[in-house]
């Protein structure tokens, strides 16, 4: 492996730039469809002579991009990077979520951390690779709904090992960088989300006959409040991983939904929560326990209303990754990016995806997880500077 690198320039080109501001001001909230930043994409590339491979969801209103930069050629890193965000209702921006501004130093827009910046760098280094020759192919993989489960990755994933595209031999990635924001800093570590809805029915009645009733919102009440038991004991009693913000697997109550009036029993009840575990820990474990818990409480309800009980519907789940310190992607990260240093994250990406389909990952990219997800999101202009000169270096050799 060559010696670190001197620290990077700190001026981002116009292109890289330009396409980062491009694809900021197209609304891709995970509701939305992502077609239109895809096809702006798709047409570049298109244009470059690059074959394309997109992959749809159910209703084709979203759509996968991946390409291959150095096509047949050996060994290959792949770049991942989700192009939906999270919406910005209710939130006091000071600028237009989708302007793109320009002020101070960094670009404002909703994605400009998380993680159109990366995407658009990489969308305009693309030329710059393709006429340098490239000793290995570079892999480009753009996916939707990461942000509500990790869905388009999943499938784009399935599509490229069913193609033979994923975990063979030859010009297939063997190294994979997701560019979510750690500024720069490669990051070894996340632990997994488990997200979960239940729905409980009960049934309805005069609040004044309350007995003869099955009231849901208590019944969720008690298991909301066993899911708050097992986030106590995470904390106090569960394994440690040293680097993370919160050093435990944790288990949290996000949304509590049910009733419709002061005097009727309530016959419906929804609860969300979540699960995010260490590397290594057992989210199964946990959501297995909830649901005992549940099944014991459905006896009594069911003598009284034999359809009541509760109904568990998993809405989002993306594991947990922890590569080693010495594994490739790592190694070249920290090559890239000038510095020894590594971090872990708090929050989740699609690195154990890739991880588990055969890549040695890492996650590094421009801006802060700070900023992201925030009224007046950022990425500075210096952190775009470090991420272009990242991937300027994925030119040379890999080792």
């Amino acid at each position: 492996m060559n010696a670190i690198a001197s620290p990077p320039p700190r001026d981002v080109s116009a292109a890289g730039l330009q396409w980062a501001q491009r694809l900021v001001r197209l609304n891709t909230v995970s509701a939305h469809s992502n077609l239109a930043l895809i096809e702006a994409i798709a047409d570049h590339l298109r244009a470059l002579g690059l074959p394309l491979r997109l992959t749809w969801d159910d209703d084709r209103r979203k759509a996968n991009l991946y390409a291959t930069l150095g096509l047949g050629k050996p060994a290959g890193v792949l770049l991942s990077g989700h192009t939906d965000t999270v919406p910005w209702d209710g939130q006091a921006w000071t600028c237009d979520p989708l302007g793109a501004e320009l002020r101070e130093g960094r670009l404002y827009g909703r994605g400009s951390a998380d993680m159109k910046g990366w995407i658009g760098l990489v969308v305009a280094q693309a030329q710059a690779w393709l006429e340098a020759d490239l000793p290995h192919a570079i892999h480009l993989a753009f996916s939707y709904d990461e942000e509500v489960g990790g869905f388009g990755a999943r499938r784009l994933i399935a599509d490229l090992e069913q193609a033979g595209l994923l975990g063979a031999t030859g010009s297939v990635p063997r190294l994979c960088i997701v560019g979510e924001p750690t500024s720069m800093v490669p990051a070894t570590a996340h632990k997994g989300v488990h997200r979960w809805r239940c729905c409980v029915r009960g049934r309805a009645a005069h609040s004044s006959l309350a007995p003869q009733a099955v009231n849901a919102v208590e019944a969720a009440a008690r298991l909301a409040a066993h899911i708050a038991d097992l986030a106590d004991e995470l904390r106090e009693h569960g394994p440690r991983q040293a680097g993370f913000d919160v050093p435990h697997s944790t288990a949290a109550v996000c949304v509590f939904e049910g009733g419709i009036a002061d005097n009727v029993v309530p016959e419906d009840c929804r609860v969300h929560y979540e699960f995010r575990d260490l590397p290594g820990a057992d989210a199964a474990a946990l959501q297995q326990r909830v649901a005992a818990y549940a099944a014991s409480l459905e006896p009594a309800m069911r003598a009284i209303e034999p359809t009541a009980g509760f109904r568990f519907e998993q809405t989002a789940h993306m594991p947990s990754f922890l590569a080693a310190a010495d594994e490739p992607a790592v190694r070249l990260a920290q090559r890239l990016a000038g510095s020894p240093r590594t971090t872990l994250v708090a929050f989740g990406t699609e690195a154990g995806l890739f991880q588990r389909a055969g890549c040695s990952t890492v996650v590094c990219g421009p801006g802060s997880i700070q900023q992201a997800h925030q009224a007046d999101e950022y990425v500075s202009l210096d952190q775009l500077a470090r991420a272009e000169a990242f991937l300027r270096g994925l030119a040379e050799p890999l080792a």
